[in-house]
Protein backbone atom coordinates (compact mmCIF):
# COMPACT_ATOMS: atom_id res chain seq x y z
CA UNK A 1 0.00 0.00 0.00
CA UNK A 2 1.11 3.56 -0.59
CA UNK A 3 0.16 6.98 0.71
CA UNK A 4 1.45 10.53 0.70
CA UNK A 5 3.08 11.58 3.97
CA UNK A 6 5.15 14.69 4.67
CA UNK A 7 4.85 15.55 0.99
CA UNK A 8 6.37 12.32 -0.36
CA UNK A 9 5.18 8.83 -1.31
CA UNK A 10 5.56 6.22 1.45
CA UNK A 11 5.08 2.47 0.99
CA UNK A 12 3.68 0.64 4.02
CA UNK A 13 2.05 -2.60 5.18
CA UNK A 14 -0.13 -3.41 8.19
CA UNK A 15 -0.82 -6.40 10.43
CA UNK A 16 -3.75 -6.88 12.77
CA UNK A 17 -6.91 -4.91 13.43
CA UNK A 18 -6.94 -1.11 12.96
CA UNK A 19 -9.22 -0.95 16.00
CA UNK A 20 -6.22 -1.84 18.19
CA UNK A 21 -3.58 0.60 19.42
CA UNK A 22 -1.10 1.34 16.62
CA UNK A 23 2.52 0.23 16.76
CA UNK A 24 4.87 1.77 14.18
CA UNK A 25 8.05 -0.10 13.18
CA UNK A 26 10.95 1.94 11.75
CA UNK A 27 13.83 0.12 10.07
CA UNK A 28 17.46 1.16 9.66
CA UNK A 29 20.02 2.35 7.15
CA UNK A 30 19.32 1.20 3.60
CA UNK A 31 16.93 -1.45 4.89
CA UNK A 32 13.50 -2.09 3.44
CA UNK A 33 10.36 -2.74 5.45
CA UNK A 34 10.88 -6.43 4.68
CA UNK A 35 13.63 -6.56 7.31
CA UNK A 36 10.82 -6.51 9.88
CA UNK A 37 10.03 -10.19 9.46
CA UNK A 38 6.30 -10.90 8.92
CA UNK A 39 6.41 -13.50 11.69
CA UNK A 40 7.70 -10.85 14.09
CA UNK A 41 5.04 -8.36 12.93
CA UNK A 42 2.37 -11.00 13.45
CA UNK A 43 3.72 -11.71 16.93
CA UNK A 44 3.17 -8.05 17.76
CA UNK A 45 -0.32 -8.00 16.24
CA UNK A 46 -1.14 -11.21 18.16
CA UNK A 47 -0.37 -9.26 21.33
CA UNK A 48 -3.08 -6.77 20.45
CA UNK A 49 -1.40 -4.12 18.31
CA UNK A 50 -2.15 -2.73 14.86
CA UNK A 51 1.37 -3.13 13.55
CA UNK A 52 2.66 -0.94 10.71
CA UNK A 53 5.94 -1.36 8.84
CA UNK A 54 7.07 1.00 6.09
CA UNK A 55 9.89 1.88 3.74
CA UNK A 56 11.79 4.96 4.86
CA UNK A 57 12.36 7.61 2.23
CA UNK A 58 15.10 6.68 -0.27
CA UNK A 59 14.73 2.92 0.18
CA UNK A 60 12.38 0.21 -1.07
CA UNK A 61 9.25 1.45 -2.79
CA UNK A 62 9.02 4.83 -1.05
CA UNK A 63 10.15 8.06 -2.71
CA UNK A 64 13.78 8.12 -3.88
CA UNK A 65 15.97 11.22 -3.78
CA UNK A 66 18.37 10.50 -6.63
CA UNK A 67 18.05 14.09 -7.80
CA UNK A 68 19.98 15.10 -4.66
CA UNK A 69 23.13 13.25 -5.74
CA UNK A 70 25.38 10.99 -3.68
CA UNK A 71 27.04 12.78 -0.73
CA UNK A 72 30.77 12.62 -0.08
CA UNK A 73 30.78 10.96 3.34
CA UNK A 74 34.52 11.49 3.88
CA UNK A 75 34.11 15.23 3.34
CA UNK A 76 31.06 15.32 5.63
CA UNK A 77 32.98 13.67 8.46
CA UNK A 78 35.82 16.17 8.11
CA UNK A 79 33.35 19.05 8.12
CA UNK A 80 31.69 17.59 11.21
CA UNK A 81 35.01 17.45 13.04
CA UNK A 82 35.63 21.08 12.04
CA UNK A 83 32.24 22.11 13.43
CA UNK A 84 30.91 23.21 10.05
CA UNK A 85 27.23 23.27 9.11
CA UNK A 86 26.62 20.30 6.84
CA UNK A 87 24.80 20.53 3.53
CA UNK A 88 22.95 17.24 3.13
CA UNK A 89 19.84 16.18 1.16
CA UNK A 90 17.88 15.57 4.39
CA UNK A 91 18.40 14.69 8.03
CA UNK A 92 16.84 12.37 10.59
CA UNK A 93 14.45 15.22 11.40
CA UNK A 94 12.96 14.87 7.92
CA UNK A 95 12.76 11.09 8.27
CA UNK A 96 11.04 11.45 11.66
CA UNK A 97 8.58 13.85 10.06
CA UNK A 98 7.91 11.17 7.41
CA UNK A 99 7.03 8.67 10.15
CA UNK A 100 4.75 11.14 11.94
CA UNK A 101 3.24 12.09 8.59
CA UNK A 102 2.45 8.45 7.89
CA UNK A 103 0.51 8.23 11.17
CA UNK A 104 -1.38 11.36 10.20
CA UNK A 105 -2.13 9.98 6.73
CA UNK A 106 -3.52 6.82 8.33
CA UNK A 107 -5.64 8.89 10.75
CA UNK A 108 -3.71 7.55 13.74
CA UNK A 109 -3.50 10.09 16.54
CA UNK A 110 -0.97 8.24 18.70
CA UNK A 111 1.21 5.15 18.32
CA UNK A 112 3.81 3.05 20.08
CA UNK A 113 7.02 3.74 18.14
CA UNK A 114 9.71 1.08 17.71
CA UNK A 115 12.93 1.56 15.76
CA UNK A 116 15.98 -0.59 15.03
CA UNK A 117 19.49 0.73 14.31
CA UNK A 118 19.08 3.97 12.30
CA UNK A 119 15.37 3.33 12.80
CA UNK A 120 16.00 3.67 16.53
CA UNK A 121 17.56 7.08 15.89
CA UNK A 122 14.50 8.05 13.85
CA UNK A 123 12.16 6.71 16.55
CA UNK A 124 13.99 8.78 19.18
CA UNK A 125 13.61 11.82 16.93
CA UNK A 126 9.89 11.17 16.44
CA UNK A 127 9.53 11.18 20.25
CA UNK A 128 11.49 14.44 20.45
CA UNK A 129 9.76 16.28 17.59
CA UNK A 130 6.27 14.76 17.76
CA UNK A 131 5.80 13.90 21.44
CA UNK A 132 1.97 14.06 21.39
CA UNK A 133 1.91 11.26 18.79
CA UNK A 134 4.07 8.83 20.80
CA UNK A 135 2.51 6.51 23.38
CA UNK A 136 5.73 4.63 24.11
CA UNK A 137 9.22 4.30 22.64
CA UNK A 138 11.47 1.31 21.98
CA UNK A 139 15.00 1.86 20.67
CA UNK A 140 16.69 -1.34 19.46
CA UNK A 141 20.45 -1.67 18.74
CA UNK A 142 20.73 2.08 18.28
CA UNK A 143 22.59 5.13 19.58
CA UNK A 144 22.13 8.71 20.77
CA UNK A 145 24.49 10.19 18.19
CA UNK A 146 27.09 10.99 20.83
CA UNK A 147 30.41 11.06 18.95
CA UNK A 148 32.22 9.84 22.07
CA UNK A 149 30.21 6.58 22.09
CA UNK A 150 32.01 3.31 21.28
CA UNK A 151 32.50 2.82 17.55
CA UNK A 152 32.51 -0.30 15.37
CA UNK A 153 35.73 -1.59 13.89
CA UNK A 154 36.68 0.35 10.73
CA UNK A 155 36.72 -2.82 8.62
CA UNK A 156 33.09 -3.56 9.48
CA UNK A 157 32.03 -0.01 8.68
CA UNK A 158 33.89 -0.32 5.38
CA UNK A 159 31.97 -3.52 4.64
CA UNK A 160 28.68 -1.77 5.46
CA UNK A 161 29.48 1.14 3.12
CA UNK A 162 31.21 -0.82 0.37
CA UNK A 163 30.27 0.10 -3.22
CA UNK A 164 27.59 -2.21 -4.64
CA UNK A 165 28.58 -5.19 -6.78
CA UNK A 166 28.12 -4.98 -10.54
CA UNK A 167 25.54 -7.76 -10.88
CA UNK A 168 22.77 -9.50 -8.98
CA UNK A 169 24.77 -12.54 -7.91
CA UNK A 170 27.67 -10.43 -6.72
CA UNK A 171 25.33 -8.20 -4.74
CA UNK A 172 23.64 -11.20 -3.13
CA UNK A 173 27.03 -12.52 -2.02
CA UNK A 174 27.98 -9.09 -0.66
CA UNK A 175 24.69 -8.80 1.21
CA UNK A 176 25.02 -12.33 2.59
CA UNK A 177 28.54 -11.62 3.85
CA UNK A 178 27.36 -8.50 5.69
CA UNK A 179 24.36 -10.28 7.19
CA UNK A 180 26.68 -13.00 8.45
CA UNK A 181 29.18 -10.47 9.86
CA UNK A 182 26.58 -8.65 11.96
CA UNK A 183 24.47 -11.68 12.90
CA UNK A 184 23.80 -12.86 16.45
CA UNK A 185 26.48 -15.36 17.57
CA UNK A 186 24.19 -16.79 20.24
CA UNK A 187 21.61 -17.88 17.67
CA UNK A 188 21.91 -20.10 14.56
CA UNK A 189 22.71 -18.27 11.33
CA UNK A 190 20.36 -19.67 8.70
CA UNK A 191 22.32 -19.11 5.51
CA UNK A 192 19.57 -20.36 3.20
CA UNK A 193 17.06 -17.99 4.82
CA UNK A 194 19.51 -15.09 4.67
CA UNK A 195 20.15 -15.75 0.97
CA UNK A 196 16.41 -15.91 0.21
CA UNK A 197 15.85 -12.63 2.02
CA UNK A 198 18.75 -10.95 0.22
CA UNK A 199 17.33 -12.07 -3.14
CA UNK A 200 13.85 -10.90 -2.16
CA UNK A 201 15.12 -7.45 -1.22
CA UNK A 202 17.26 -7.12 -4.35
CA UNK A 203 14.36 -8.00 -6.60
CA UNK A 204 11.90 -5.82 -4.71
CA UNK A 205 13.95 -2.62 -4.89
CA UNK A 206 17.74 -2.45 -5.27
CA UNK A 207 18.67 1.17 -4.56
CA UNK A 208 22.14 1.51 -2.97
CA UNK A 209 22.40 5.27 -3.53
CA UNK A 210 19.85 5.82 -0.78
CA UNK A 211 22.15 4.24 1.81
CA UNK A 212 24.75 6.98 1.33
CA UNK A 213 22.11 9.66 1.84
CA UNK A 214 20.85 7.81 4.93
CA UNK A 215 24.39 7.86 6.33
CA UNK A 216 24.68 11.57 5.58
CA UNK A 217 21.41 12.12 7.46
CA UNK A 218 22.89 10.36 10.49
CA UNK A 219 26.16 12.30 10.37
CA UNK A 220 24.35 15.63 10.05
CA UNK A 221 21.94 15.01 12.92
CA UNK A 222 24.48 15.10 15.71
CA UNK A 223 24.03 14.29 19.38
CA UNK A 224 20.45 13.79 20.67
CA UNK A 225 21.33 13.21 24.33
CA UNK A 226 20.16 16.59 25.65
CA UNK A 227 16.84 16.38 23.80
CA UNK A 228 16.34 12.77 24.92
CA UNK A 229 16.62 13.96 28.50
CA UNK A 230 13.27 15.73 28.13
CA UNK A 231 11.29 12.62 27.10
CA UNK A 232 8.56 11.41 29.44
CA UNK A 233 7.08 8.43 27.57
CA UNK A 234 7.68 4.83 28.71
CA UNK A 235 10.92 3.82 27.02
CA UNK A 236 12.63 0.49 26.52
CA UNK A 237 16.17 0.24 25.14
CA UNK A 238 17.08 -3.16 23.71
CA UNK A 239 20.64 -4.03 22.77
CA UNK A 240 22.62 -7.15 22.03
CA UNK A 241 25.68 -7.81 24.15
CA UNK A 242 27.45 -9.05 21.01
CA UNK A 243 26.48 -6.29 18.57
CA UNK A 244 29.57 -5.72 16.39
CA UNK A 245 28.20 -2.72 14.50
CA UNK A 246 26.54 -0.53 17.15
CA UNK A 247 28.46 -1.60 20.23
CA UNK A 248 26.59 -2.30 23.44
CA UNK A 249 27.87 0.86 25.10
CA UNK A 250 25.63 2.82 22.75
CA UNK A 251 22.57 1.12 24.17
CA UNK A 252 23.74 1.84 27.70
CA UNK A 253 24.23 5.53 26.86
CA UNK A 254 20.77 5.66 25.28
CA UNK A 255 19.13 4.26 28.41
CA UNK A 256 21.09 6.68 30.58
CA UNK A 257 19.99 9.65 28.45
CA UNK A 258 16.23 8.97 28.68
CA UNK A 259 14.60 9.43 32.11
CA UNK A 260 13.36 6.15 33.64
CA UNK A 261 14.22 4.14 30.52
CA UNK A 262 14.54 0.39 30.98
CA UNK A 263 17.61 -1.30 29.47
CA UNK A 264 17.26 -4.86 28.18
CA UNK A 265 20.62 -6.40 27.28
CA UNK A 266 20.40 -9.71 25.45
CA UNK A 267 23.29 -12.15 25.54
CA UNK A 268 24.23 -13.55 22.15
CA UNK A 269 22.31 -10.92 20.16
CA UNK A 270 24.22 -9.11 17.42
CA UNK A 271 22.99 -6.45 15.01
CA UNK A 272 19.94 -8.32 13.80
CA UNK A 273 16.70 -9.79 15.10
CA UNK A 274 16.97 -13.57 14.75
CA UNK A 275 13.79 -15.71 14.77
CA UNK A 276 14.79 -17.15 18.11
CA UNK A 277 14.18 -13.72 19.67
CA UNK A 278 10.84 -12.88 18.02
CA UNK A 279 8.69 -13.97 20.95
CA UNK A 280 10.93 -12.49 23.64
CA UNK A 281 11.20 -9.12 21.92
CA UNK A 282 7.48 -9.00 21.16
CA UNK A 283 6.74 -9.63 24.85
CA UNK A 284 9.20 -6.90 25.88
CA UNK A 285 7.76 -4.37 23.42
CA UNK A 286 4.20 -5.18 24.49
CA UNK A 287 5.20 -4.91 28.15
CA UNK A 288 6.64 -1.44 27.58
CA UNK A 289 3.54 -0.41 25.62
CA UNK A 290 1.30 -1.45 28.50
CA UNK A 291 3.10 1.05 30.74
CA UNK A 292 1.54 3.81 28.64
CA UNK A 293 -1.92 2.69 29.73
Amino acid sequence: MRTTANGIEIEYETFGSPSNEALLLIMGLGAQLTLWDPEFCEALSDRGYYTIRFDNRDVGLSAHFDHAGVPDLTRLRKETQAGATLDVPYTLDDMADDAAGLLEALSIERAHVVGASMGGMIAQTVAIRHAPRVRSLVSIMSTTGNPAAPQAKPELLAQLLAPPAHNREGQLEQSLALRRAISSPGFPFDEARARRNAARDYDRAFHPQGSARHMAAIVAHGNREAALGALTVPTLVIHGSDDPLVLVGNGELTAQAIPDAELLLIEGMGHDIPPGLFSRLADAIAGNAKLAS
